[in-house]
């Protein structure tokens, strides 16, 4: 088994220690950070995003695959900069104003961030203005809102009525997702995307900041 493969294996397994180790000890034996990034934790984060969507592993799972990536991506940082190495898009996302729930936020961001996305996760019970300043600011392809609540999810049109206001409606995509949202339900308040799980809302930004780049 190559080291990239032991990166990819012990990431899945939650081994952010080994992971780690793995991912310097690639580093000092001369292999790019790049190819480290993809061919080792990317790799290995993406196995684990389709046993989540298929149902063969669960949150704790993924959590902890996330903590090891997160390691392994730390001790990568420095040489993916000095490489120029730039995150494949920018995702703003959130949960919408009155709504405190953060579990499925969180999983979609490490979903996300396992697609190679750059997540400004702005927290919950975000007002619609934030979630517009943070994307101009940033630059963001997407912005992602988030509601778990019945009585939020009409603040997702809050928020696309606000980027229309602003005039950014046609230079971001808009994704919307939570245990009330339907496709249809997307259609109606005009939003761009809706996905009914994690791993499927991370591979469709990743192919809408591809196609945008």
């Amino acid at each position: 088994m190559s080291i990239l493969d032991e990166i990819s294996q012990y990431l899945q397994d939650g081994k952010a220690k080994t992971v780690k180790e793995l991912v310097q000890k690639a580093l000092d034996d001369g292999i790019g950070a790049e190819t480290i990034l993809n061919d080792g934790l990317l790799k290995g984060m993406g196995v684990i995003g389709g046993k989540f969507k298929r149902d063969e592993v669960y949150v704790p799972d993924v959590l902890i695959a996330a903590r090891a990536m997160k390691a392994g991506t730390d001790i990568l940082k420095p040489a993916l900069v000095k490489g120029g190495v730039k995150a494949a898009g920018k995702v703003v996302l959130g949960t919408v104003a009155g709504d405190l729930h953060d579990i499925g936020k969180n999983i979609v961001r490490m979903m996300m961030e396992g697609k190679g996305l750059e997540v400004i996760d702005i927290g919950v019970d975000v007002p619609a203005e934030k979630f517009i300043e943070t994307a101009i600011n940033e630059n963001a392809q997407i912005i992602a809102c988030s509601a778990l609540l019945t009585t939020t999810m009409n603040e997702m049109k809050v928020v696309i009525d606000a980027a229309k206001a602003a005039n950014i409606r046609n230079k971001v995509t808009f994704m919307i997702g939570g245990a009330p949202i339907t496709d249809s339900f997307c259609k109606n308040i005009g939003a761009d995307i809706y996905t009914p799980d994690a791993a499927s809302a991370a591979e469709e930004a990743l192919k809408v900041c591809l196609k945008a780049g």
